[in-house]
This record gives structure tokens, sequence and C-alpha cells, in this order.
């Protein structure tokens, strides 16, 4: 049994997929949610939701761009006093820029607005978040972070090169790096890489050893085990968790 009671989440790409169910889930475990997300409005529908699943009132939305520091300080500021601490990190901001963006060309051939978008909201968005929130760590001298990174930045990826490189970022540079940092503040860093979920349809196709994509919930139940005291002796690792889908590039 996993008690988050009394804890404070601050969960980036909250409105959508495994962002908003890592909200649900927690604040059905008592913990106080922080929703971050660019849409206001899917934003509100989303805290009114997780406010009815949980029982209680203690779930705040911030819409915000998180290529925008000014902006992520003022959600700590909010979390902080709303529910006076920030326990939990759960960096879900992201996706790929071709594909948010709908444009569609060889990676030679992309507009560089296009890359720019790629690493600021993949990787610029989580590096914000966490120099901000950890701040407040520091001063509480607790926390954890966590990362979402992707198969892709351990396959690579042709199409979208900016997106692979930020996710291999998140999953090995930064993870290890802030662990390094943030254990004289114990704080501890991780980092969850799936392969293909079914937040979307495209993503059934993909193949895995499993002959399946995973459900968000099993991604999820991977990140609350993290964020919570039964993984106190855990920090800057990455975890996949894919179906077997990267060892199935041993076979080949």
């Amino acid at each position: 049994y996993m008690s988050f009671q009394g804890k404070t989440a601050v969960i980036t790409g909250g409105a959508s997929g495994m962002g908003y169910l890592c909200g649900e889930c927690l604040a059905k475990e008592g913990a106080n949610i922080v929703l971050v997300d660019i849409d206001e409005e899917r934003l509100r529908g989303c805290v009114e939701r997780i406010k009815a699943a949980a029982g209680h009132d203690r779930v705040l939305g911030c819409a915000i761009d998180i290529r925008q520091y000014d902006k992520v300080v003022q959600v700590r500021k909010a979390a902080v006093d709303a529910f006076g601490s920030v326990d939990i990190l759960i960096n879900c901001a992201g996706g790929a820029s071709t594909r948010v963006l709908n444009v569609h060309a060889e990676f030679k051939d992309l507009p560089i607005e296009v890359i720019d978008w790629g690493i600021d909201v993949n990787l610029k968005g989580a590096l914000y978040f966490d120099h901000a929130m950890l701040d407040q760590m520091a001063k509480q001298n607790s926390g954890v972070i966590i990362h979402l990174g992707s198969i892709t930045g351990e396959e690579g990826c042709a199409v979208n090169v900016d997106y692979a490189a930020s996710k291999s970022a998140l999953m090995y540079g930064m993870t290890k790096s802030l662990a390094l940092y943030g254990a004289q503040y114990n704080v501890r860093v991780c980092c969850v890489s799936p392969g293909p979920v079914l937040t979307r349809p495209g993503m059934a196709g993909m193949k895995t050893l499993q002959g399946r994509a995973a459900q968000p919930q099993e991604i999820v139940d991977l990140i609350l085990y993290l964020c919570s005291d039964k993984a106190a002796f855990i920090t800057g690792t990455n975890y996949l968790i894919d179906g077997g889908r990267n060892v199935m590039r041993n076979k080949e």
C-alpha cells in the first residue's frame, strides 16, 4: 500500500494522458495535486474530474507555457501558498514536435522553429521545473522528481531527432546529474521510459516482445511506486517499461 496523504505533487502535462492519470491516482491516495498544462479550458475540466474522483478539493490547476521560466516559478509559489510544500514533481509534458505541430519533413528540411519547439518543451521545460521545484525541495530537505523518458531515447529516431535527443538527455544526463546534486537535500530523481502506450491509437502498431502496447495505468503504477516511500533507496536510474521492445533489437 502506498499512501501519499499530505504530500503535494506537481504534474506537468496534467490535462491529458499519463499526466492526468498520475494526478487522479495520487489524489485518490490523499495527495494534494497541482496540475500544469497549456490548455486552460481542458485543464479546468481535469481539475474538476479529479476532485470528484478523489472526494476532496485539494486540486489546483495552473495553465502556463512551460517554456517560460517566470511562469514555472509562479507554479512553485502557487503550490507552496496552497499546500505548504512540493514533495513530488512528475514531468509528463512533451511530445514529438513533428506530430504535435503537424509539420512533416525529413530532418534537413524541418523549419528550425519545429526543432526549437521540441527541445524547449521536451528538455528545457523539464529542466526549468526541476530547477524551480528543487529550490523548494532543498528547503524541505526532501522530494522526488520523475522524468518521463521514452524508448525513442534509447533507440534513436531519424524522423524526430530533437525528440530522441531530448529524451536521451532526460533519461541519462539529467536524471543522473540531478540525482547526484539532489542527494545532499534528500531529493531522489528517477526516469520512467515507456515503449508504446495506448494514450493514442497510433501506438498500437509499434512492435514489442509481448505483442501489445501498454495500458497507461501500467506506466502510472511504476511512476507512483517510484514516488512512494517504498522506493526510498532508488535514485539516479532509468526504468524502461516497454514490453521488451528494446531487447528485440538484440535479436535482429
